[in-house]
């Protein structure tokens, strides 16, 4: 295991796509978390209490988790990308040649997806903090980077990260086409879970169904949510569940691949 486990951390790393996505991530980040920032510093005050709508620690927590909330789709993708490009290049067979055990393959890349995800999340949280804490700081109630529960939201959002990491590689042993892969990620990301988290939540017989949506849980798991701020919704869900629902999504994806994509012969 430990010897397809390096080797797939190798594959990942040789090429030049996922520096590329980094510093597609930072930057958008950057300018995310200056625009955000702005928006809720100068914001007009609310006529009748007098306060802006999202204001202070909840401000800062809400900016800070924008790594989840806006840019999971990057480790999604590049996670994707350690299955699907062996797909696309044909290197599949000679990946299986080396090592046969497929399970152990599958469980090679899910794993190997783990640091690049963790890299992902400390550059895309650097950039966000970098962006937004000087104008919290400067213009707003402060940038809050010494209190403890923001200090848990930064923490668990590079987490999370590594966790979308591997549920990109997972999905992508579901759906092995390179193409395909990256245009439902892009479609599900930034369009069917956006609106399906609106929808679920407008209605009390289906609010609780919203939190156990695959971005609405990271957002439980990290402890906040910029969704749930301005734009409303169901509860988030607690730490140990969120967790556990983020992991039944890798965990199922990747069974799902094992026993699809992977079971059929490779020529």
């Amino acid at each position: 295991m430990r010897a397809a486990l390096v080797a797939e951390y190798r594959k990942l790393m040789s090429t030049r796509m996922w520096w590329l996505l980094l510093l597609v991530l930072a930057g958008y980040l950057v300018f995310i978390g200056i625009v955000m920032a702005a928006s809720f510093v100068f914001a007009p005050e609310d006529p009748d209490s007098g306060e802006v709508a999202l204001h202070g620690i909840d401000a800062a927590k809400a900016i800070y988790g924008l790594t989840n909330a806006v840019g999971y789709v990057f480790p999604l993708v590049i996670g994707s990308l350690a299955i699907t490009t062996e797909f696309r290049h044909q290197t599949i067979t000679q990946t299986l040649l080396v090592e046969p055990r497929r399970g152990v393959m599958l469980g090679a890349k899910l794993l190997a997806t783990v640091p690049v995800g963790l890299l992902y999340g400390v550059v895309g949280t650097v950039a966000v903090v970098g962006a937004s804490a000087p104008l919290l700081a400067g213009w707003g109630d402060g940038a809050y980077l010494t209190d403890g529960s923001v200090l848990q939201v930064l923490a668990l959002g590079i987490v999370v990260t590594a966790l979308w990491a591997m549920i990109g590689a997972a999905f992508g042993s579901v759906v092995p086409n390179q193409v395909a892969a990256i245009v439902v990620i892009l479609a599900f990301t930034q369009f069917v879970e956006p609106i399906a988290r609106l929808a679920l939540g407008a209605f009390d017989a289906t609010d609780a169904i919203a939190k156990f949506l695959p971005g609405a849980a990271a957002d439980g798991l990290i402890g906040s949510s910029l969704f749930a701020e301005i734009g409303g919704g169901a509860e988030l869900l607690s730490r140990p569940v969120a967790l556990a629902v983020l992991l039944a999504y890798a965990g199922a994806l990747a069974l799902a691949g094992r026993f699809t994509t992977l079971r059929r012969d490779v020529a």
